[in-house]
């Protein structure tokens, strides 16, 4: 064994170092006021329930494509992720790439909301969204963007509402839901879901964030409050940090009845591999999306391992199919300095090439694109 060696002025210098940085920390703290939650200004375009459509809105001046982007999150935490901070904001440098950004915000559900099932929200919720979208731009199809669980109800609502779907992207999203390293997944499977919500009615979003944080328990609950201190002293990045936080315990507990089928359809039978998900009356086949796909992934995420959401891969009607990896995890991927250099101007690449190849034909005189702009005006 080794001898530890540990000079006495070292470690007097440490500890000194550490108590200046933490007095100076406890007066940021103090001072750090009220912490924002999503930083690009929107507008509120639409209303149901406890869901709110927003369109945010571009720099002055600044060129928007013609086909808008709907970005449709999880029901899980909230959608701010996309917007953190100023220089940390995916929804901002989509913006920036000239894209016309919509998100859906689910809200937080109640008790009023327990009885709430996947058909309410993909053939419903997202539905009527993307026809108030479609009706304000006077368009048949619009752009798709679903982010994590939000990508998994995308792929249904295309496979069921091709025709309104133009370009789909899938970002972090899980597509089989039983490869060998999904931890999530091994505990899920383990889970008497009937009894879960039959207990409990809506399942407390405090209980769901924990089980997340305990997949990275020594990283995620204890080793990041220790590096905290180094973040203390300055008053920007202790104010980052802070941000980070609120959204990590800002949970919304999810309607009892959409968990049930989320976690039965989706975890337990696999559904989406096997082709035997239920939405309402109809049974969910991804050959049905015949639109291009970009299916987009992280390469250290603990949540949603690259191999559940590479199986996306041949599983679709599309003959357009692509995939980008990005070195990061389940988080990374919206906030890292990298990510937002990177993500961003593919997804906008991406659909402006097929923009062109689209406006193609009519440039050599087909024709303009039949409208079919129907659905509920905002």
């Amino acid at each position: 064994m080794l001898p530890i060696d540990v000079k006495p002025d070292k470690l007097v210098k440490e500890m000194s170092d550490f108590s200046r940085k933490l007095g100076r920390g406890v007066e940021n703290l103090l001072d750090a006021g009220e912490i924002d939650t999503g930083v690009t200004p929107k507008e509120a375009v639409y209303r149901e329930d406890k869901l709110t459509l927003y369109r945010y809105r571009a720099e002055k001046g600044a060129k928007q494509g013609k086909v808008p982007l709907l970005i449709v999150y999880a029901l899980v935490n909230r959608p701010y992720m996309t917007d953190i901070q100023e220089n940390r904001s995916t929804v901002r440098n989509l913006l920036a790439e000239g894209q016309d950004v919509y998100l859906i915000d689910w809200g937080y559900p109640d008790g009023a909301d327990s009885s709430l099932t996947l058909d309410d929200y993909i053939n419903g919720y997202i539905d009527r969204c993307v026809d108030v979208i479609r009706r304000r731009h006077d368009l048949d199809s619009i752009n798709l963007l679903g982010i994590c669980q939000g990508g998994a109800f995308s792929l249904c609502y295309t496979a069921l509402h091709q025709e309104k779907v133009r370009n789909l992207i899938t970002m972090v999203t899980p597509v089989d839901f039983k490869t060998p390293d999904n931890l999530l997944s091994a505990w899920v499977q383990e889970i008497d879901i009937d009894l879960l919500v039959d207990t409990l009615g809506n399942v407390p979003g405090e209980l769901l964030n924990w089980t997340f944080l305990s997949l990275k328990p020594f990283s995620l609950t204890g080793q990041k409050y220790v590096n905290m201190v180094d973040l203390l002293e300055n008053e920007q990045n202790l104010k980052n940090f802070l941000r980070m936080e609120k959204w990590i315990f800002d949970s919304p507990d999810q309607a009892g009845e959409t968990f049930r089928q989320f976690i039965r359809e989706f975890f337990h039978k696999n559904g989406l591999i096997n082709g035997t998900v239920q939405i309402g009356p109809s049974v969910v086949d991804l050959k049905q999306i015949t639109c291009p796909v970009l299916n987009i992934y992280a390469e250290q995420d603990h949540l949603v391992p690259p191999d559940a959401t590479r199986a996306l891969r041949g599983r679709t009607g599309s003959t357009d199919y692509s995939e980008v990896s990005f070195p990061g995890g389940h988080i990374g991927i919206y906030v890292s300095g990298k990510a937002q250099s990177q993500i961003p101007p593919a997804i906008a690449g991406w659909l402006g090439k097929r923009a062109e190849e689209e406006e193609g034909p009519r440039a050599k005189g087909l024709g303009p694109r039949k409208k079919k702009g129907q659905g509920p005006r905002a």
